[in-house]
This record gives structure tokens, C-alpha cells and sequence, in this order.
């Protein structure tokens, strides 16, 4: 229901977290969806991370799983993303995901710099060496 604001969100994004429900089986199907969306509208070197959200350890959604970790894991690893399954009920894994996006990016941001490219849409502007004829002012 949000496709129509979100394309706008992909340019510029330096990391992408993909989420889905390990109790609702749809939402595991809609992340080839986002894949797609995100490979028409975002850079191709944006950071992708998968996350399976609702993996409590202990209560109901234990025996509601829907999808199970290995075929997450299959996914971001065809994808070659980062993958984590997370409890958002009892904050399991989610400092985690965070550090972890937030550690690719940087060394993503890093690598380009190093390479001489800089970072993405970003200019160095230095001051003329040479005076301006005329009226002083730089132009």
C-alpha cells in the first residue's frame, strides 16, 4: 500500500533493511517484490540486510513459525545480504541489525573512498588560488 511514496525513499539510501514476518508466509513472498524495487530505484551498491522479525524464542509465535531460518538464511544468501532473525517483543538481535548495516555502510563509504571515488553524490569545492580580475568578489 506504500509503493507509491516509497521509490522516492530509494534514492540516496546508503543501507536498506528488508523485513518480513516469520509467522505470515506472504510476507517472506514479498520480499522478491522488494528486491525488484529496490534494484529499479535504488544504487546498485546500496547495503541490503534480511530480516526475519517475530523469532521469539518462547510463547505462542514459537509454534506459529511459518518460515523457517534456513530458508531466510537461503534467500539473503542468494542475494548475498546479511541475514538475522529478530524479536522486536523482546529486543533480540535488533541492536545487532543495526550495528550490522550501520559497519557495512561505513565500510562501504570507506572502500569508495579509498578507491579515489569519494563518497557517493558528494563534491570537495576549494577556493581559487587565483584572484578574480575586476571588481574583487570571486567571479
Amino acid at each position: 500500500r506504500f509503493k507509491t511514496i516509497t521509490t522516492a525513499y530509494y534514492r540516496g539510501a546508503m543501507g536498506i533493511l528488508l523485513v518480513y514476518d516469520v509467522t505470515q508466509e506472504r510476507t517472506f513472498g514479498s520480499i522478491d517484490n522488494w528486491l525488484k524495487a529496490i534494484e529499479q530505484h535504488a544504487s546498485a551498491s546500496v547495503n541490503k540486510l534480511l530480516i526475519g522479525n517475530k523469532a521469539d524464542t518462547a510463547g505462542p509465535l514459537v509454534e506459529k513459525r511459518a518460515v523457517e531460518r534456513q530458508r531466510g538464511q537461503a534467500l539473503a544468501d542468494k542475494h548475498k545480504m546479511s541475514f538475522f532473525e529478530t524479536s522486536a517483543k523482546t529486543g533480540d538481535a535488533v541492536e545487532d541489525v543495526f550495528a550490522s548495516i550501520a559497519r557495512d555502510v561505513k565500510g562501504r563509504l570507506d572502500k569508495e573512498a579509498q578507491g579515489g571515488k569519494g563518497a557517493p553524490d558528494t563534491m570537495t569545492i576549494r577556493p581559487s588560488k587565483q584572484k578574480a580580475k575586476g571588481k574583487g568578489g570571486c567571479c
